[in-house]
């Protein structure tokens, strides 16, 4: 520990340091006569412990310690005085001194006192550097990600339905959801606009768009005819093989599977995506 002491008298000064650093209790690491001259000194001196004079000329301990306290409050400070007031020694204590020491001072009582004092700083520091080391595990450790937006439950609906026809990962799957989510959120129908008009809606480029829905419908149709090819009573075959799909162009598509003819099922895209529509709404 480092220490500072602040007494008009120069016998106490000599007899406080050798206490501290003949015992080995720490670092005498300036001295000051007066309050105003510690002061100046605490501006560049960075002790840990004060030890001071309650009376003193030009600035005495009380102010020195109020004082001392706005621009320094981590330093622990001990009182010396020849004053018994009860008073003066009660307002020592409110202004923040750790503990007062009668003089004439007894080395043993001091030495005590400064032991008990260091030991409290001690703990202090112990307990405010793994409070840091706490709070720079809890800035460190992985924040838990943001709740998600709860999905709107007709796009729940239209994922399962893309994702057993196997489209999902398709790149026209992500319009197809973008489309039937314009039409359902906008109480609108297909009537009689075209793909092309209804993608314009939006996206800046419909006609890449219109393509690649129209991709991903035809390898849905495709799908289908192969699980209908597999089994002719799968579930998902008999349930949307009439219904997104026109059941004659699914086996046709079947027919040209198994090499019977070269004419590929065709896809009848505003009824998939009405069909669809109407499954997110059900």
């Amino acid at each position: 520990m480092n220490f500072y002491l602040v007494d008009d008298d120069r016998n106490v000064l000599a007899i406080v340091g050798m206490i501290v650093e003949k015992r080995g209790l720490g670092r005498v690491i300036g001295s000051a006569s007066n309050g105003a001259d510690a002061l100046e000194d605490l501006r560049d001196l960075t002790p840990d412990i004060v030890i001071a004079d309650l009376l003193m000329p030009v600035m005495d301990g009380l102010t020195f310690v109020e004082e001392a306290r706005k621009s320094h409050p981590q330093l622990a400070f001990i009182m010396l005085s020849q004053v018994s007031s009860k008073d003066m020694i009660a307002d020592a204590y409110e202004k923040g001194i750790e503990f007062f020491v009668q003089k004439p001072v007894n080395s043993v009582e001091l030495e005590t006192v400064i032991k008990k004092v260091s030991a409290s700083l001690s703990m202090n520091r112990a307990f405010l550097k793994m409070q840091n080391l706490f709070q720079q595990e809890v800035l460190l450790a992985p924040q838990p990600a943001a709740p998600k937006p709860q999905e709107a439950p007709h796009l729940a609906k239209l994922k399962t339905v893309l994702q057993r026809l196997g489209i999902i990962g398709d790149l026209g799957s992500r319009d197809i959801q973008q489309l039937v989510d314009y039409l359902i959120t906008h109480g609108e129908d297909l009537g009689s606009s075209t793909l092309g008009e209804l993608c314009g809606k939006f996206s800046q480029n419909p006609k890449s768009v219109e393509q690649r829905i129209r991709r991903a419908a035809s390898t849905g149709l495709i799908n289908l005819a192969n699980l209908g090819l597999e089994d002719y009573t799968n579930e998902i075959f008999t349930e949307y093989a009439s219904t997104l799909y026109n059941f004659e162009q699914v086996r046709r598509e079947m027919d040209c599977i198994r090499g019977r003819t070269d004419q590929h099922g065709k896809v009848f895209i505003k009824s998939f995506l009405s069909a669809l529509v109407a499954y997110c709404q059900n």
